[in-house]
């Protein structure tokens, strides 16, 4: 049964990181780039999870932590960058 799940569950978050990555390059403002970003991000992620799941392999569940990590201290990065103008006060 997963077997057939996982290929169309990555298919379909392919779909929507590509629908991200038209966000990304069309957003009107900064912050609508910003949160397309970080959704672009977590769809990778969840790729990644996917793909360590089909191949059974631990080795893609620890990328996938270390990408959440610097994905989310990037954001708050971002975010704080327009903010404030800095990212260290």
């Amino acid at each position: 049964m997963l077997a057939y799940v996982i290929p169309l569950c990555m298919g379909l978050l392919a779909l929507a990181a590509l629908l991200n990555i038209v966000r990304l390059v069309k957003g009107p403002d900064m912050p609508d780039r910003v949160l397309a970003l970080d959704t672009l991000y977590i769809n990778g992620l969840a790729l990644i999870v996917l793909f360590g799941i089909w191949l059974a392999s631990d080795l893609f569940f620890e990328a996938a932590l270390l990408i959440a990590v610097m994905g989310f201290v990037s954001t708050v990065a971002v975010g704080k960058h327009l903010l404030h103008g800095d990212i260290i006060d």
